[in-house]
């Protein structure tokens, strides 16, 4: 079935997981023949690759809105659905037009033997239950050529309440130091600077064996050629201080973390089991602050969960007004079906009310960065100059993750450059600079 198909599209929904997961099937659909279609220069593709997230309903509906339009836009083309959407809902999925694969999470790298099977008529379906995930999928996506996205890790066995990513994913697994220091390496030997750490639940690596997130974080810090390393999202409980203090010492991890928090109250934490209180999580940022007072702290925030009433969201609120955080990426609530939260006997909140809410907490956001970027302003700080479009100027992000503008200078492309914070724009977050040669 695949001779006849010789290019394809990718399309990516939801974390930057998925990306690195996506960057490997385009590698492999590559090694057996298929390039990427050029469809911005009007090439129809002969096979078009959603990668799909299912966070929320509005997720799922996202997703369901594409592939409706790449069929519409290339009627001949063969879509295959993959990532959360499609292990939670494969039956919906498969009955969308155009579908002619629907492979669950752990099926991603199996797509184009399901294409092989596929006969026309009813779509190829394969989305296991998630407890039946077991193997790892190691990925690394190339972002843009400065910043690289490795996956650690997979899968999660906390069940939060409100979160559908343990039946989407699977319990928690991960690739073993050697093969995750040998993808670093090769993303050194292609020229990449910088490599984010992704997965679910990162902070977990290595589980069921003798290695842990710590051994990797060391391990990862001796591979020569990368300049910068960055954690992504880690739960509070994980983030040991071994780890704040490792980082802080290296010359390779940037001070940058980002840390869920879900919500302000400790009633609402409860309802949600998170594994941790506000008094937990004001310590854990406070012993960051103490070890890189310079650190970019981003925090995850929902808004509107069950049981999160007026009194308990004003109690959230000034918890996070009362912590030295840079940013919330702050989202609404989402009743997800099979989750915990449904059977809860808690509060609902209306959904324009959760639009309310968000709004307030992103409000709170934009002080909190704007404050934050101010701090550095008139002080010089290493930023890794990206390439940039014709006629416009280069950018980059510092150390501690601000955004920077300067003037273009091609030589530094790809580079760490010293440069000095001169001004904020407008939107409170980017800041111009100056080249210190």
């Amino acid at each position: 079935m695949t001779g006849r198909h010789r290019t394809a599209h990718y399309h990516t929904f939801g974390c930057k997981l998925n990306f690195a997961e996506t960057a490997t099937v385009e590698r492999l659909f590559e090694e057996r023949g298929i390039r990427t279609a050029d469809t911005r220069g009007g090439e129809v593709p002969d096979i078009v690759v959603v990668n799909t997230c299912s966070v929320t309903e509005e997720a799922d509906r996202k997703c369901r809105r594409a592939i409706r339009s790449f069929h519409k836009r290339w009627p001949e083309a063969a879509i295959l659905v993959t990532g959360c959407y499609a292990q939670l809902k494969a039956a919906e999925a498969a009955g969308l037009p155009g579908v002619a694969v629907v492979a669950g999470t752990n099926g991603k790298l199996d797509l184009l033997r399901y294409l092989e099977a596929y006969e026309g008529g009813e779509a190829v379906m394969d989305a296991p239950e998630a407890k039946s995930l077991r193997d790892f999928m190691p990925s690394c996506s190339r972002g843009d050529r400065t910043r690289y996205f490795l996956k650690v890790q997979d899968g999660c066995d906390y069940w939060c309440t409100y979160c559908t990513i343990p039946i989407a994913r699977g319990r928690s697994r991960s690739g073993t130091i050697d093969e995750l220091v040998a993808l670093a390496e090769g993303v050194a030997a292609e020229g990449g600077k910088e490599i984010v750490l992704t997965g679910v639940n990162i902070g977990d690596f290595g589980k069921g064996s003798s290695d842990t997130f710590f051994d990797l974080v060391k391990a990862l810090d001796q591979v020569d050629g990368i300049e910068r390393y960055r954690i992504s999202s880690i739960e509070p409980n994980l983030l040991t201080d071994e780890i704040i203090d490792y980082t802080a010492g290296s010359r390779r991890f940037m001070p940058h973390f980002h840390v869920p928090l879900q919500s302000g109250s400790d009633a609402v934490l409860a309802l949600m089991r998170r594994r941790y209180d506000t008094s937990f999580f004001r310590r854990k940022i406070e012993r960051i602050r103490e070890a890189m007072p310079d650190a970019f702290l981003g925090i995850d925030l929902m808004v509107g969960a069950r049981g999160e009433t007026p009194e308990e969201f004003a109690a959230s609120k000034a918890f996070i007004e009362s912590i030295d955080l840079s940013h919330l990426h702050v989202f609404p609530y989402s009743e997800r079906p099979g989750t915990r939260a449904l059977s809860l006997e808690a509060e609902v909140v209306a959904q324009e009310e959760k639009h309310r809410r968000a709004s307030e907490m992103i409000a709170v956001s934009a002080v909190k960065h704007e404050a934050f970027a101010r701090r550095f302003l008139g002080t010089v700080r290493p930023v890794l100059l990206e390439h940039r479009a014709k006629g416009r100027r280069m950018s980059g992000f510092t150390d501690n993750y601000l955004r920077v503008e300067v003037d273009a200078h091609p030589l530094l492309d790809n580079t760490v450059a010293s440069v000095r914070l001169d001004s904020l724009q407008d939107d409170g977050e980017t800041i111009n600079g100056t080249i210190i040669l």
